[in-house]
């Protein structure tokens, strides 16, 4: 790999050779792949969603193992300061643990879509989700992983914690408000996440999000979304970021432990293969065309309500497709570019072909 060409704020602040990030993929970003891309000289980052506390710490350790260089954790986050309480409630009570902006934005989300208001039954509360995400965040904290990184959620009742003992915050953002609601938090790093990523998304291009994002915040700005090789780092680079964020290339690499029928329907996808799903759910996704895919935008055009689009996504579909290898049923996230990946190779080989191809692409354009 050519020495010191590539080099942005971002590698200073954690102390990375090159400004790129493994997104943290919940359930096959495991040590193998994470150790691979931080000793390429990127930041590998474990994919803790789902994950018990002893199953990350298992992992950290391991990681370890494998590797001398920082290395981050992805988590999904909750709202972490709700009480710990069980039992059915009114919706009206629970929504009075909601932020103002978050129920305005759903409201106004509903409306553009025309999804009508629905009569809800008490719905039964289990604190056992959020006791579960407090003890992975304590594990990241007690095993002082350098960076913790939110993937959905805002870590602001992390960060004091976690500024105190040296760890980087990251938060990951689709739109300008979101920007600068997690900035004002205190994170020390945005990934402004594209409608082309994989996962979920929000509805703005990465070409037109992330300029408008680094002029709206004073912090370090990655771009993520429909970046598979060096011309997506240059031109991520040419918006104002301070490097990238990239997921659906490395599900197809040998370290990746994704189902190898999820890692071929990616090499076999063309440009039009994945469709954003789950909109008026708030759990909007990108993911392969399949017939899981296919039955939730019929529930979608059919008006159907997001309590109802939540039930049919169900708690399993992810891990079926990724990681079982339901191709058909299971809900394949993935980018829009898989259709630019057209093999499997190591972690390392897409690292330097991003740093190679960057030197060549910068050096033509003398």
């Amino acid at each position: 790999m050519a020495k010191n060409v590539l080099r942005t704020k971002l590698c200073d602040m954690l102390d990375i050779e090159y400004p790129i990030i493994l997104a943290g993929m919940g359930g096959v970003c495991g040590p193998t792949l994470v150790a691979a891309v931080s000793n390429a000289g990127g930041l590998g980052v474990l994919g803790a969603a789902g994950l018990s506390a002893d199953q990350l710490r298992d992992w950290i350790e391991k990681t370890r193992n494998l590797t001398n260089k920082p290395f981050g954790v992805d988590l999904l986050l909750p709202k972490l300061d709700l009480p710990p309480v069980s039992g059915k409630f009114p919706i009206s009570e629970l929504k009075a643990f909601l932020p103002a902006e978050e129920l305005a934005f759903v409201d106004r989300l509903k409306r553009e879509i025309g999804i009508p208001d629905v009569e809800i039954p008490p719905l039964e509360v289990d604190s056992d989700f959020l006791s579960g995400a407090n003890k992975l965040i304590d594990v990241i904290l007690e095993e002082r992983v350098p960076v913790f990184a939110s993937g959905l959620g805002n870590p602001e009742a992390i960060i004091p914690r976690a500024h105190a003992q040296g760890m980087k915050v990251v938060g990951l953002v689709g739109n300008v408000r979101n920007a600068r609601r997690v900035a004002n938090a205190g994170v020390d790093i945005i990934v402004a996440q594209g409608h082309e990523a994989g996962g979920h998304t929000d509805r703005i291009g990465t070409l037109a999000l992330v300029p408008q994002v680094v002029d709206a915040v004073k912090i370090p700005v990655v771009a993520a979304g429909g970046i598979a090789d060096a011309r997506g780092l240059v031109a991520a680079l040419a918006l104002g970021a301070e490097g990238i964020l990239m997921g659906t290339r490395f599900l197809a690499t040998h370290e990746c432990s994704a189902h190898p029928d999820f890692k071929q329907a990616v090499l076999r996808a063309i440009d039009t293969d994945t469709i954003p799903t789950g909109r008026g759910s708030i759990v909007e996704a990108r993911v392969l065309k399949n017939e899981f895919a296919r039955q939730m935008l019929e529930m979608e055009s059919a008006k159907m309500s997001a309590e109802e689009l939540v039930d049919f996504i169900g708690a399993g579909r992810i891990r079926n497709a990724i990681v079982e290898g339901d191709m058909k049923d299971g809900s394949a996230l993935c980018g829009a570019i898989a259709g630019m990946i057209k093999e499997i190779v190591s972690a390392g080989e897409v690292m330097r072909s991003l740093v190679d191809g960057y030197e060549s692409i910068v050096s033509g354009l003398k």
